[in-house]
């Protein structure tokens, strides 16, 4: 068994696919399947089930790929570890990072990293948390960049900043009339909240907790992204809440002032960088965060700080 064959194995389990599978490593169909046809007698199992469409592991197949993918991250660990002994940041990193990150802070720092550290080969994905912390742990994914505590003993947390929170309310909202919102004051009757999956979502019920406000909203709706939301905000009579870099993109001097600080302490969310404890690249990861760090705009932090609690489905 090789380490080719177990390649084999787990691309086509992530792609669902034997063809796609093959197309990603590079070699033809029958190759490809051949040689998972090799390991399937040298074990005397069927790994996958090829009656089904899409592919799909065997119960034994299951437990025999994700194996492959530790003999596969353990066998990676060698090639950098003697890229980390030759002092030299090259190599492909696979970076994901969550939607309401990855709009705003990524075109800050993707040009000066490229110019920094030319060896980079980023490969970036944006992707929900729960599927993003799936990867990491799956080894689909070297970095991750979102939002922590996570509470996941298999990986690790590097905690790059403290991103404050704003309050972004229509004009007709009563919070125009306040110049900095206490977090008692939000309410979940007039709040418009990002879709199921979203960290951050979590973040604002957690704010909000169970409170309801006066009268009730005419329009409900839940999105995958913030600027749909601002824009909502934009024509109804609700608020939504921004991290401070999605704030910092509003440019019309009316979008502006619609934007209302937090009262102390305020809240803010912890952005980190998390990677799987068998994560060796820590050079390119000292890159990265240092890219990040110089990306951000000037400010004082606040000396007290609220960690918003976010909950992840699934965590162990």
């Amino acid at each position: 068994m090789t380490l080719t064959q177990l390649e084999y194995i787990v691309a086509v389990e992530r792609l669902k696919s034997f063809q796609k599978a093959a197309e990603a490593c590079f070699v033809t169909q029958p190759t490809l399947s051949q040689q998972i046809q090799k390991v399937e007698n040298l074990l005397g199992v069927m790994i996958f089930d090829r009656s089904k469409q899409p592919a799909a592991p065997t119960p034994v197949g299951a437990k025999i790929i994700a194996q492959a993918r530790l003999v596969l991250q353990e066998a990676n660990k060698i090639k950098a570890m003697i890229s980390e002994e030759q002092f030299s940041v090259t190599g492909v990193l696979r970076l994901g990072v969550i939607p309401t990150l990855a709009p705003f802070l990524l075109p800050r720092f993707i040009r000066k990293l490229n110019k920094d550290f030319p060896g980079i080969e980023l490969e970036i994905s944006e992707v929900p948390t729960e599927q993003l912390v799936k990867d990491l742990r799956e080894n689909r994914l070297d970095i991750g960049l979102l939002v922590t505590p996570l509470h996941h003993e298999d990986l690790i947390e590097r905690s790059v900043y403290f991103e404050p929170l704003f309050i972004y309310a229509s004009p007709e909202h009563r919070f125009n009339e306040l110049k900095k919102i206490n977090e008692k004051e939000l309410t979940l009757n007039d709040v418009y909240l990002l879709s199921e999956g979203h960290c951050f979502r979590d973040q604002v019920l957690n704010l909000c907790r169970v409170r309801k406000g006066p009268g009730r909203r005419k329009v409900t709706f839940e999105s995958g992204s913030l600027q749909t939301l601002k824009r909502l905000v934009d024509e109804t009579d609700g608020y939504t809440i921004l991290p401070e870099l999605a704030a910092e993109d509003l440019l019309s001097a009316s979008e502006k002032s619609r934007l209302k600080p937090f009262a102390e302490p305020v809240p803010v969310r912890e952005i980190s960088l998390v990677t799987h404890r068998s994560f060796v690249k820590t050079k390119m990861l000292e890159a990265l965060e240092s890219e990040i760090k110089k990306a951000l705009p000037n400010r004082t932090e606040p000396k007290k700080k609220e960690i918003v609690a976010v909950q992840h489905q699934g965590k162990k």
